[in-house]
Formats: C-alpha cells, sequence, structure tokens
C-alpha cells in the first residue's frame, strides 16, 4: 500500500450502494424521529438520556444498512491508504485489511465508556435483535435493543463498562485513539497528496486532514459531482462521480 497518496472518504461513495447521504434530500440528517431533529439523535447525550430513542432511531437509519454490499469504488479503493468517514464498514468488505473507520463502525460496538479509555470493540447484536422483532414493532424493537445494549428498562439509564453503545462517534464526542486518530494523523503527515472522494467538508477530520496537506505543501484533489469550493489555490476539482473518477 502506497503511503504517499491518501484517501478520505465520505457518503457519496457509498451511494451507489444504496446507501443515503447524510444531507441529500433523503439524506440521514434530514430525517430524525417523531419528536427530535437528526442532530439531537446523533449525540452521547441523547444516548444517556433517552437510550430507549437513541437506539430504535440507530436501528432503523443505520443497522438496517448492515447487509449493503460493496460497489467498485469500495473495490478499487480496496488497496489503497484509505481513511474513511462512512461508518458502513464497506471498505473492509471490499477487503481493505488497513483502512481507518474514522467515526466507527455500525457492525460494532464498544462497553459505555469515559472518552480516550481503551474498550476492546465487539460484534454489534443487530441480526439477533432482527430475529426477535422481524415485524420491527417498535415497542418490542425497543425492549429487544434495550435488552441486548444491557440496559435496564426501568431505570433507562446506561451504565459505564456494563451497557453497550454503538461503535460510532457522535456529534459532541471527539477523534480519540478508539477511532484510531493517531495512527490517522501519521498517515496524513507522511502523505504526499491527498485525495478526497466524496464528502460535503462538514466534518472535522477533513479539516484535520485539509491543515495537515497545506502544511506540507501536499497536492489536493476533491472529486465530487458537486464540488465545494473549499476557496484554497491551488486544489484541483473534479466535478464527477467517484466511479467516473476511478475509470479514468
Amino acid at each position: 500500500m502506497s503511503q504517499s497518496t491518501v484517501y478520505i472518504t465520505g457518503a457519496g461513495v457509498s451511494a451507489e450502494s444504496g446507501i443515503p447521504t447524510f444531507r441529500g434530500k433523503d439524506g440521514f440528517w434530514t430525517i430524525g424521529s417523531a419528536n427530535y431533529t437528526p442532530q439531537e439523535m446523533a449525540t452521547r447525550e441523547m444516548y444517556l438520556s433517552h437510550p430507549d430513542e437513541f437506539l430504535l432511531w440507530y436501528y432503523q437509519r443505520f443497522a438496517s444498512y448492515r447487509h449493503v454490499k460493496p460497489n467498485l469504488v469500495h473495490l478499487w479503493l480496496s488497496d489503497k491508504n484509505l481513511i474513511t468517514q462512512n461508518i458502513d464498514g464497506l471498505d473492509g468488505k471490499a477487503g481493505n485489511q488497513s483502512y481507518i473507520p474514522i467515526h466507527g463502525r455500525l457492525d460494532k460496538v464498544t462497553f459505555l465508556h469515559d472518552q480516550g479509555t481503551p474498550v476492546p470493540i465487539e460484534d454489534a447484536p443487530w441480526d439477533e435483535i432482527a430475529k426477535t422483532c422481524p415485524d420491527n414493532d417498535e415497542t418490542l424493537l425497543k425492549a429487544a435493543l434495550l435488552d441486548a445494549f444491557r440496559i435496564s428498562p426501568k431505570t433507562l439509564t446506561p451504565e459505564p463498562m456494563v451497557s453497550l453503545k454503538p461503535f460510532v462517534l457522535l456529534f459532541d464526542e471527539y477523534y480519540t485513539d478508539l477511532y484510531r486518530i493517531s495512527e490517522a494523523e501519521q498517515r496524513m503527515q507522511a502523505a504526499e497528496c491527498f485525495v478526497f472522494m466524496g464528502t460535503s467538508f462538514s466534518v472535522n477530520i477533513t479539516n484535520i486532514a485539509l491543515n495537515h496537506a497545506l502544511r506540507s505543501g501536499a497536492a489536493i484533489h476533491i472529486v465530487d459531482p458537486e464540488p465545494v469550493d473549499i476557496g484554497i489555490p491551488g486544489i484541483v476539482y473534479h466535478a464527477m462521480k467517484a466511479q467516473d473518477y476511478i475509470a479514468q
């Protein structure tokens, strides 16, 4: 795997696999729950205060895509130096053994822990939950989710190092080495070229990557059908889908 180019991918790369982007018309961040906006749902505070609502929303919005297959772009990236914002795990399914899922993975969980504390990463119980609630009844689903994530239905209070939490970086959390941030920055420091694919530049990891690129003088390429003009001289914009870019 060449370290000279680092690829930073976002939701646009997985759109061809049938996974919604985050900010499109039908995107994840335009669809909330009955009582909360997506930005309110995807927080550690919501998980701690309303774990039943949080887990139901997460299960319905994310875990439902756990069996989606990788597309040609994921396969092309399978031997690349890759850092992805996506939690769908498709890069791993495509065969990339060293990619960094900087925001976590939907097929994994951890114990509830203080941020920065090392904890094991385990397989998520989504399939078992689906077998328990095949008709998607929300009342049954909430009960099954609380049971699987070891949260008392009476107290509705997740317990540190007892209850489980989806392995996903939430809006009010920060990058830690559980999400391999130090390794990601080491790769960025060694890179001579940065290729951003299918990202809206609305998350912190893209800002971190841009700062590394600017400090080192690395080349910067942006691949997107409607690329965001980030106002930095010298950037090469490729106004196309990722699958068209890799076909060149």
